[in-house]
């Protein structure tokens, strides 16, 4: 239960590109599945970009599949894949594991659902349509007050 931080890549991207002789290449493979589609049209870093990878991030721990999985072929996606369960199906999509977290009992489906919710609106295709990340925040800690305030009254 320990956050870290775990890629670097546009970062790289970003140094290598003030580096006449560098290539980006390698730095743009290693973020596939988390750089905002944008990117690929050659549109400008942004924060909208760095939403967007939240959103994947946030749906790659519900679904505990990668954006980089095998079964992501042709238009389909990390988002997609959630979008197209979302929100009867979310069961089908998450991660086993968290199913069987019994000290939240049936109610775990209550808490991954808005998370979800949240994983798709910042990662929406259009940075117009990407949840800020100050509401994405702020409807995080909902959850988490959520989950607090049931596991206090338990």
């Amino acid at each position: 239960m320990v956050a870290h931080v775990g890629d670097f890549g546009l970062a790289r991207f970003r140094a290598e590109l003030t580096t006449p002789s560098a290539s980006s290449s390698t730095a743009m493979w290693e973020t596939i599945g988390y750089a905002a589609p944008e990117y690929g049209l050659g549109s400008e870093m942004s924060a909208s970009g760095d939403v967007y990878s939240y959103g994947i991030l946030l749906l790659e721990m519900v679904t505990r599949r990668r954006p980089t999985d095998k079964i992501f072929e042709a238009d389909l996606n990390l988002h997609n894949f959630s979008k197209s369960a979302f929100p009867e199906r979310v069961v089908e999509i998450v991660d086993s594991m968290l199913l069987t977290e019994e000290r939240h009992g049936s109610k775990i489906v209550e808490y991954l659902i808005p998370i979800v919710k949240i994983g798709l609106a910042c990662s929406a295709e259009s940075p117009k349509d990407r949840m800020s990340i100050n509401i994405a925040l702020q409807e995080l800690h909902l959850v988490k007050k959520n989950i607090l305030k049931v596991n206090m009254d338990s």
